[in-house]
């Protein structure tokens, strides 16, 4: 009887892996791009050995792809001004996420705390994409991921 462990999953920044992780997801995209039609050409262009491919690659995604038909809850920081959390939700809506739950706090010293439930699955944009975009939102001070289902 074999017994499976389950897996434990973490959210790393790309500058602290290791070179062979990283060319490993450099040669996934280069095979789902088309931009190589074998993995023997994929790895020969990034200058990694098809053992250390086979070694890493279903165990290494970009995010994106482990974000695509979720929901993710994420922590924003707003300034107290009219239509800072509209634009918010209009920037979401615009490229198709579903907003499912809105919790803003009240407004101490010119901010206020929200968190906003997203499901992604009809996103029209990768989630980091839209994250950066809800970044860049006139009023938005802080951005943080809290969570995925």
């Amino acid at each position: 009887m074999v017994t499976m462990q389950k897996s434990a999953f973490y959210l790393v920044r790309e500058e602290i892996l290791p070179e062979a992780i990283k060319k490993t997801i450099k040669v996934k995209e280069l095979l789902k791009r088309g931009e190589a039609k074998t993995i023997n050409e994929a790895v020969e262009k990034m200058g990694l050995s098809r053992s250390a491919y086979y070694k890493y690659k279903d165990f290494v995604f970009p995010f994106y792809e482990a974000s695509k038909e979720k929901i993710v809850t994420i922590a924003l920081l707003l300034e107290h001004k009219p239509g800072v959390l509209s634009r918010v939700l209009n920037t979401i809506a615009g490229d198709r996420g579903s907003v499912l739950t809105i919790n803003q706090g009240i407004p101490l010293q010119g901010v206020a705390n929200a968190t906003i439930s997203i499901e992604t699955a009809d996103l029209a944009v990768d989630l980091e994409a839209l994250l950066d975009k809800l970044r860049m939102v006139e009023g938005v001070k802080r951005l943080e991921l809290l969570g995925q289902a």
